[in-house]
């Protein structure tokens, strides 16, 4: 019988957990307002995405020291480094550029939307490759989600949105495709190596690939810009990276992937009312219940097929 002492304390940790993984939800999702809000500039993708994780990059590599010297850190043999560099550049590097390339043509709601179909894509990419038939209430839910997505779209579609709308939407397709092929594949590299370990490692070279990029495609004095898109980009790295990577680390030790990854669906709630308060943007019946659709897609998705295993962010 379990001793009543240890109640309190198991309901504080779970309310903690709680709290930790909404605020990584917010967190995640302030990034599109971020973005958007430097795209008032005359700012690029890239450059931008180069601010973001240059300010990032020593927090990484801070947290990739202390777990590399923790005690019970065990020597990472070729094919953990190859999983490493293979999954950091496709499921952070290039997923976050094609976002940061889709976000110059839609809105932040549609892309936040759009990347929350991650679930239903890995569901889809396991049926097709991994020989994992599909059950009736995950096509059912992919259908809820598809059809939100479809109501939104011609939301932004018929307003202010609609030039160039497909390519973005299109181009942030791409990066939740290549977000769901890194959840494929990293559930094993994190079981041997450890979640802040890989992510740390996995984000580093995400962080070497961008700037690489930047240094080859711009010359050094883009770097030069106003105070505001430093202020903008140094937002994007502490609380859309730096802070919900970690706080989502943290919750999922204290209440398991399952539950983070479901009250994450307060992400794209979170987007379309800071895009209102902060962008302007209007937010619709049409929109809203196109927003419920996807979610409630995600939601049947996640209490069925969630793998404990598969953690990260997307964002």
């Amino acid at each position: 019988m379990a001793n009543p002492a240890q109640h309190p304390g198991s309901r504080n940790q779970i309310v903690f957990g709680i709290i930790l993984a909404l605020l990584a939800a917010i967190g995640f999702s302030a990034k599109a307002i971020l973005v958007k809000l430097a795209y008032r500039h005359p700012v690029d993708a890239v450059t931008l995405l180069a601010l973001r994780m240059s300010f990032s990059v020593p927090f990484f590599l801070a947290a990739a020291l202390w777990s590399h010297h923790r005690d019970d850190a065990q020597s990472l043999e070729l094919k953990d480094w190859g999983a490493i560099l293979g999954l950091g550049f496709v499921g952070y590097y290039l997923s976050s550029l094609l976002d940061f390339l889709g976000l110059q043509y839609i809105s932040a709601g549609l892309e936040r939307l759009v990347l929350f179909l991650y679930p239903t894509m890995v569901v889809i990419l396991s049926a097709l490759f991994l020989n994992r038939p599909l059950a009736r209430q995950e096509m059912m839910a992919m259908g809820l989600s598809y059809a939100g997505i479809v109501l939104v779209f011609v939301h932004d579609f018929s307003g202010v949105h609609g030039s160039g709308m497909a390519l973005g939407a299109g181009l942030v397709f791409a990066s939740t495709l290549t977000y769901s092929i890194y959840l494929i594949g990293v559930g094993q590299v994190i079981t041997r190596i450890g979640t802040v370990r890989f992510t740390s490692y996995a984000m580093t070279v995400a962080s070497v690939a961008t700037l690489m990029q930047f240094a080859f495609t711009h010359p050094m004095t883009a770097m030069r810009q106003p105070v505001s898109i430093y202020t903008l980009g140094l937002s994007m790295a502490i609380i859309s990276t730096v802070l919900p990577v970690f706080m989502l680390s943290a919750s999922i030790r204290l209440i398991g992937s399952g539950r983070a990854s479901l009250l994450g669906t307060i992400g794209p709630v979170s987007t379309i009312f800071m895009a209102q308060a902060f962008l302007g943007e209007v937010v619709s019946l049409l929109q809203a219940i196109g927003s419920m659709l996807v979610m409630a897609g995600v939601v049947m998705i996640g209490r069925r097929s969630l793998n404990p295993k598969k953690t990260g962010f997307i964002g």
